[in-house]
């Protein structure tokens, strides 16, 4: 057994390291379990151009390294281990990484979600290089581009209206002849002149050579394949938040979400595990400064 830590954050995206900011500088002894791939998903993004502080932008990757040397620089002792096991049933509650078991008074969850990628040939090797599955994160970069949205729901429908203010033409690609999307949100797009629609349509592989250059389209109708020039991919096929491990522990909603405000006294949860809304690294911060804050309150 360890020490006992004031608190100990679950998580190092945005959201685990501003926690870590904001609990170290409060004179909170502060463990974080960053995990063995560490940094969340800005690690598999290029140029953040939509984050506080930086005019002329910066590289995902960077802007974890330096969000991570700032925790650390107020005293966060970070460990990239992943968490096996946790027993928030006792107190000081117990954290299982690696080989130890770390104790905390209280727990931040801030381990994320991932973006549900689309399973095709070329789609792994091009994220952050024409594909994306952030439209208000990555649009500025297709502007009068040609760019395909894949997916059906709401969110598809939201990245589709978001990138049509920059790019030349969007088309959303769907397998079915019916979009699960909201009413509004489905007219918004069928009405936009700019917005065409592929139904019964199937994404086979993506092509490209420095970037995306075409998809490889399968109508699953008439079972016809063609190749056709894209600049860019929106995968909006879903998020499943990182939320697994607290299964009978923690209360979720139907879709697995931890839910933000939890019954067991000490935990706390913060940014994309959590939200189903926003999904961006400012407002993961912000989450991730509130549940400090909330901690250390609790902590008197």
């Amino acid at each position: 057994m360890s020490d006992i830590f004031d608190v100990v954050i679950i998580g190092s995206g945005p959201a685990g390291l501003t926690a870590g900011v904001y609990t170290s500088r409060g004179n909170a002894t502060t463990l974080l379990l960053g995990g063995s791939k560490w940094g969340g998903q800005l690690m598999f993004t290029s140029t953040v151009d939509n984050f506080p502080g930086f005019p002329e932008g910066v590289m995902g990757p960077d802007l974890m390294v330096r969000l991570k040397d700032q925790a650390v620089r107020f005293g966060v002792d970070f460990r990239p281990l992943d968490v096996t096991g946790v027993n928030f049933q006792k107190s000081p509650f117990e954290i299982t990484a690696g080989s130890e078991t770390f104790l905390g008074k209280t727990v931040i969850v801030a381990t994320g979600a991932e973006t549900v990628w689309l399973d095709a040939p070329g789609v792994s090797q091009f994220i952050g290089r024409g594909i994306s599955s952030c439209a208000p994160c990555d649009a500025p970069f297709f502007r009068d581009k040609k760019v395909a949205v894949v997916g059906g729901g709401d969110s598809a429908m939201e990245e589709a209206l978001y990138l049509i203010k920059y790019a030349k033409e969007v088309f959303v690609i769907h397998r079915r002849d019916t979009f699960r999307a909201s009413k509004i949100m489905i007219d918004k797009v069928l009405n936009n002149p700019k917005i065409k629609v592929m139904w019964n349509t199937e994404i086979l592989g993506v092509s490209g050579q420095e970037t995306v250059n075409g998809l490889k389209l399968k109508n699953n109708k008439t079972q016809n394949i063609k190749e056709e020039a894209f600049d860019g991919l929106f995968v909006a096929i879903g998020h499943k938040p990182m939320s697994d491990l607290f299964k009978g522990r923690l209360e979720t909603d139907e879709k697995g979400f931890l839910l933000p405000k939890q019954k067991v006294p000490g935990v706390f949860i913060a940014g994309d595990v959590h939200d189903r809304i926003y999904k961006q690294a400012v407002t993961a911060a912000g989450f991730g400064c509130m549940a400090a804050m909330d901690a250390l309150t609790f902590l008197g």
